[in-house]
């Protein structure tokens, strides 16, 4: 595979077959921004993800001369159905195919498990046949498979993506290095059941404000200015509040001020959440020592991002 499907590096097939491929990916931890944006003459609804290399998924695909893809485990049903999608939109090369998915990735949470299964499973396709797509048809099939999507296909890169229609609507760069306290927010770490969430309904006036957001984190990015961006996470974290409340979010806030976070991000269809921190500041691993300590929470960790 060329670098055009910007995922991560491939990994070693689980099937000891020459003619399998794979690929691995990252998970991510929630959103940066999400919100609905203006992109020409409409506005669409949009996301920026926050990668995370805590966790991830792997996948691998067999050509076999059977119709259709068979996936294992079975339950994982929008992978077999992105393996398919990948298939015929290349026209079929082989008929089908095996598929094994191969997972640390906590569901229900908001670290993109299923995105990861959807395009690990894209990814391990073009692989097994020497094929390639750009992201943005990744994107599309990936949406396809499972409805709503993030933006894993473009790897680390701050992607504005329309998780709706599987569209990049602006490419913003490459993320700065950022260390990150996470924590779940919801008692026991159960999680959030996404397939019951819709979406969020916006007023007229959020609709306004996250248009200065957009502008904000563009700069953010093209600086490499961690303390912008941790304000554009903590705005977004604020105006989704209304919309998916994260329990104790007024504490939360409060621990960020006292330990120097540059800000509070969440996952808008999760309950995990983190602290943010310039990973080049001398000062951050005491900070996320601190930080720890003052969190009411039951579970944390820590990532960084890189570049």
């Amino acid at each position: 595979m060329t670098e055009d499907l910007a995922v991560a590096a491939p990994a070693p097939a689980t099937v000891t077959d020459p003619r399998a491929g794979s690929f691995r990916v990252d998970a991510h931890h929630g959103e940066i921004l999400q919100g609905v944006f203006a992109a020409g003459d409409r506005l669409r609804r949009g996301l920026v993800t926050l990668p995370c290399p805590l966790y991830s998924t792997r996948a691998t695909f067999l050509p076999t001369e059977d119709t259709g893809t068979t996936v294992r485990p079975a339950w994982r049903t929008k992978a077999r159905r992105a393996a398919d999608l990948t298939l015929a939109r290349l026209g079929h090369p082989v008929p089908g195919g095996l598929l094994d998915l191969t997972s640390d990735i906590p569901l229900c949470r908001g670290f993109g498990s299923s995105t990861a299964d959807v395009t690990s499973a894209i990814g391990a396709v073009l692989a097994a046949t020497g094929r390639d797509l750009p992201p943005a048809e990744v994107g599309a099939l990936a949406v396809e498979a499972e409805t709503a999507s993030d933006s894993l296909m473009y790897g680390g890169r701050a992607v504005l993506f329309a998780h709706r229609e599987g569209e990049p609507i602006e490419d913003l760069g490459e993320l700065m290095p950022l260390a990150v306290l996470g924590f779940g927010t919801s008692p026991g770490g159960r999680g959030v059941d996404t397939l019951e969430l819709t979406p969020a309904r916006y007023t007229s006036w959020e609709i306004e404000a996250f248009r200065p957001l957009r502008g904000l984190l563009r700069r953010a990015v093209a600086d490499g200015d961690a303390g912008l961006l941790g304000r554009v996470a903590t705005a977004s974290t604020l105006l989704n509040q209304r919309h998916l409340p994260v329990p104790g979010l007024d504490d939360i806030l409060a621990v960020a001020r006292a330990a120097g976070a540059v800000g509070v991000q969440v996952a808008h269809s999760g309950d995990v959440a983190g602290l943010l921190f310039d990973a080049t500041d001398a000062e951050t691993p005491a900070r996320l020592e601190f930080a720890a300590t003052r969190l009411d929470v039951t579970e944390t960790w820590q990532f960084a991002t890189e570049r």
